[in-house]
């Protein structure tokens, strides 16, 4: 099985710890920062969704159009994007990168923001079935030689018919992410990956079992797993830590002006809940997974982090890597320091010593 990087490109220079002090959508910094990745290693790098942020589709394109091999995973809310034409714009960037396109499916947690794009949907499983239909949709455009038509609650179509298909005749791999089980059911009929938080081992184990339990039930084989997680890396493990203490010190400082602090109305989605549920058995959990920030912000996006030198958190991937989790969705809290960074020593060091596990089993099995 083999292993791959996901980086993380914003569209200006911001984080928990870093204050945004450029335009909202900073083409320069898209630019470096998407150059930086490539050269760093990553296999590809996810472009987020926001209610208010910019659209991750054009600077998913525009990523595409500055770099040679890197691809990107880009973030879409159904719902919002008719799935015949969303289908037909991401064959066509599809098409035009030569295959370096995947889609991030975000049903999306919070109702409140939700509105803010005029989603009338307020249950969660209800956008969940939504969801389905809209990935039955996307997938009959990418794959359908003849007209098709599709009769379902949220979605209908009549004669829909795409000239163009992805650049692979596989189609375009389709992550889905979430933690509840309308979420896991989505995954089990649609997803090519599915992606988790920074979790503990037990609850890896526990997500990737619902997973292929209902994957099986589809019919379909298991899909692929993603683990997001924010590595701090230093020397020493001691200077590692101190770095983690001085990131909290800095978070916590700057919550209000960076934007990034627990929700004022208590919300939280069901993986938001697995991560405080963790964060609130300790602040080191397993080996080294730090669960100061997801606590801080109210785990409102992938916040919980791995601790140590390069060498100690390439060991944790391995660990996870063991449990089944292939794709590692890293980013810092330095976003374009911390990814060059990456790419020195915790990414080749991590491809070296899955790929050692990996003959070690062969050998062993013969």
């Amino acid at each position: 099985m083999s292993v791959e990087f996901i980086g993380y490109i914003g569209s200006n220079y911001s984080s928990e710890t870093v204050v945004r002090n450029g335009p909202i959508l900073d083409r320069h910094y898209v630019e470096t920062v998407a150059k930086a990745h490539e050269n760093a290693g990553f296999d590809r790098a996810l472009l987020a969704f926001h209610s208010t942020t910019p659209d991750g589709l054009q600077i998913g394109q525009h990523v595409l159009g500055v770099t040679d091999k890197l691809n990107v995973l880009i973030a879409q809310r159904p719902g919002f994007t008719a799935p015949t034409l969303l289908a037909r714009q991401l064959a066509t960037v599809d098409q035009l990168s030569g295959g370096r396109v995947a889609l991030h499916v975000i049903t999306g947690g919070n109702a409140t923001e939700l509105r803010q794009d005029g989603n009338v949907i307020d249950d969660k499983d209800e956008r969940y079935a939504r969801t389905s239909e809209f990935l039955d949709v996307v997938r009959a455009e990418w794959s359908s030689e003849r007209p098709f038509t599709y009769e379902g609650k949220y979605y209908q179509v009549q004669n829909g018919f795409s000239q163009l298909k992805p650049y692979r005749s596989e189609g375009i791999p389709i992550f889905v992410g979430g933690g509840s089980d309308a979420a896991i059911e989505v995954a089990g009929k649609h997803a090519d990956t599915f992606a988790l938080w920074g979790e503990s081992y037990a609850q890896v184990r526990d997500v990737t079992s619902r997973v292929r339990a209902a994957a099986a039930k589809h019919g379909r084989p298991t899909p692929r797993f993603s683990l997001s997680v924010r590595p701090i890396l230093a020397d020493t493990e001691e200077k590692a830590w101190a770095k983690a203490d001085e990131i909290l010190a800095r978070a916590t400082a700057l919550q209000d002006k960076t934007g990034y602090r627990k929700p004022a109305d208590g919300h939280a989605t069901a993986g938001a809940k697995r991560l405080l549920a963790l964060a609130e058995q300790g602040t080191r959990i397993d080996k080294r997974l730090w669960t100061e920030i997801a606590k801080l912000t109210g785990a409102n996006s992938n916040t919980t982090a791995l601790v140590g030198t390069p060498e100690q958190v390439a060991e944790v991937f391995g660990d996870y890597y063991d449990l089944g989790i292939s794709h590692f969705l890293i980013r810092g809290f330095e976003p374009l320091i911390d990814a060059i960074d990456y790419g020195r020593e915790l990414i080749p060091l991590t491809r070296q010593l899955i790929a050692g596990r990996s003959v070690a089993r062969g050998v062993a099995a013969e």
